[in-house]
């Protein structure tokens, strides 16, 4: 199912034994485009210190009751390694932090989770998932920072960013929602992470291997109406381009009966 961050943004999380707080942001990397956590907001039960939830941890998703499962007791993501809401997630708070929750790391390898496509959410499996010797150095984005990024075609510049669209299986960035109004009146469309060459945080700006007219001339995104596989369709043939879901296996997979 695909979801707007703006969305996610407003629930709730879980744990295992009682409600946790909200969801402030999540990061992000710019090679596979995963969300590798999400920020949740604790008040003043961790004095407003950040927390910082995996996908791996994280279980079905209500929608009628807007929570988010996270099958973690209260009690481990007090005790998680803490981090400065003021600093980047460094290399060594990572590594702290899959060591404590004895996860793999999703850098140890050539694929999305490391040595490993899909995301495996069963504690009893991760002592077969060994890294690789093919790792890679992650580049986290901030999810708040890149909101309002301008769009720099290969022309011209054109629109910001207002929103992503989440695959909540693969917790896989499907599209920046762009909002060209600053351009074009009032019209919002979709760009996959497929068509984005990288991002620059000291000019704010989103480079595109697309031009200004293609980006123009694209199905405009009805918010209302979300994401349906004939809107991708249409998105994907405009570019000419395969759509991602003739190629990609499935990921669904949350089962709280990891964790007892």
């Amino acid at each position: 199912m695909l979801t707007s961050a703006k969305e996610i943004l407003k629930f709730k999380l879980n744990s295992l034994d009682e409600p946790v707080g909200g969801i402030k942001e999540f990061y992000f990397d710019d090679k596979f485009w995963t969300i590798r956590y999400l920020v949740a907001s604790t008040g003043k039960w961790l004095n407003k210190r950040q927390v910082l939830i995996s996908p791996y941890f994280l279980g079905t998703i209500d929608h009628k009751l807007d929570f988010i499962n996270v099958n973690l007791r209260k009690d481990e993501i007090e005790n998680s390694p803490s981090i400065e809401s003021d600093k980047p997630v460094s290399r060594q708070y990572e590594e702290s932090y899959y060591d404590y929750y004895g996860a793999p790391v999703y850098w140890g390898g050539p694929s999305v989770w490391g040595p490993v496509p899909t995301i495996t959410r069963d504690r009893d499996l991760w002592r077969d998932i060994k890294p690789h010797e093919s790792s890679w150095d992650p580049h986290l984005r901030s999810s708040k920072d890149v909101t309002g990024h301008t769009i720099q075609a290969s022309d011209d510049t054109i629109g910001h960013v207002e929103d992503f669209i989440i695959d909540e299986d693969s917790w896989t960035i499907r599209y920046m929602v762009i909002d060209t109004k600053d351009f074009l009146p009032g019209k919002k469309v979709l760009i996959s992470p497929e068509w984005i060459e990288r991002i620059s945080e000291d000019d704010s700006k989103v480079f595109v291997n697309l031009t200004t007219d293609a980006i123009e001339n694209a199905p405009e995104f009805d918010v209302d109406e979300g994401v349906t596989r004939e809107y991708e369709s249409m998105l994907f043939d405009h570019y000419n381009r395969q759509g991602y879901w003739l190629e990609e296996p499935v990921t669904t997979d949350y089962s709280r009966s990891g964790r007892r």
